[in-house]
């Protein structure tokens, strides 16, 4: 069974992206793949604080084993200050190069209060996880005003975006099954 490995985007304690996340994982599931929700809340920032790449961080190590294990990533991210927040690059900083995002499979949704459900933010991640050569699905979903479109008890309340966001589940878990396994170059 593949696995795909819901990222929440944000430190921020009480997140909607953390709540949309927590919603994918039994869609996906349904989907017949595995489903397990990383949430940048937990990274454990104390141990990157004065720039300590290259070392052995045993708490970064075990944090980016899930993203690095699964056969695809779902990106949940929201749009702060028109860009996406910087707990999640520096996530990404850690994590191995070019190998954590080589050949694997990654969707996006974005999230933000405003009219543009985190486009920006999106569509800068898509540029970085594209140069760190990852297989970029197309079906990207944006939810806009999302406090008014989603609530942890219903899901997505919008009848056209709740679609939208079904049909890139579906097509997601069938986008990952297609990818053969990862094999170094």
């Amino acid at each position: 069974m593949k696995s795909i490995c819901i990222i929440s985007g944000t430190d921020r304690p009480g997140s909607m992206a953390l709540k949309i996340a927590n919603y994918l994982a039994p869609l996906y599931e349904a989907q017949g793949v595995s489903a397990s929700v990383v949430s940048m809340e937990d990274f454990p920032l104390e141990e990157a604080i004065g720039g300590k790449y290259g070392k052995k961080l045993p708490l970064i190590e075990a944090f980016r084993e899930k993203v690095i294990d699964a056969d695809g990533i779902v990106m949940v991210i929201p749009e702060y200050n028109g860009s996406f927040p910087g707990i999640l690059k520096l996530f990404i900083d850690y994590l191995p190069f070019p190998d954590a995002f080589q050949k694997k499979p990654i969707a996006f949704i974005g999230e933000a209060a405003g009219a543009f459900g985190g486009l920006r933010a999106v569509e800068q991640m898509q540029m970085i996880c594209a140069y760190r050569n990852a297989h970029l699905y197309p079906e990207r979903v944006f939810l806009q005003r999302v406090k008014s479109v989603f609530s942890e008890e219903e899901g997505i309340t919008d009848e056209t975006l709740s679609e939208l966001l079904h049909s890139q589940v579906k097509g997601f878990a069938q986008f990952v099954n297609r990818i053969e396994d990862k094999q170094p170059a």
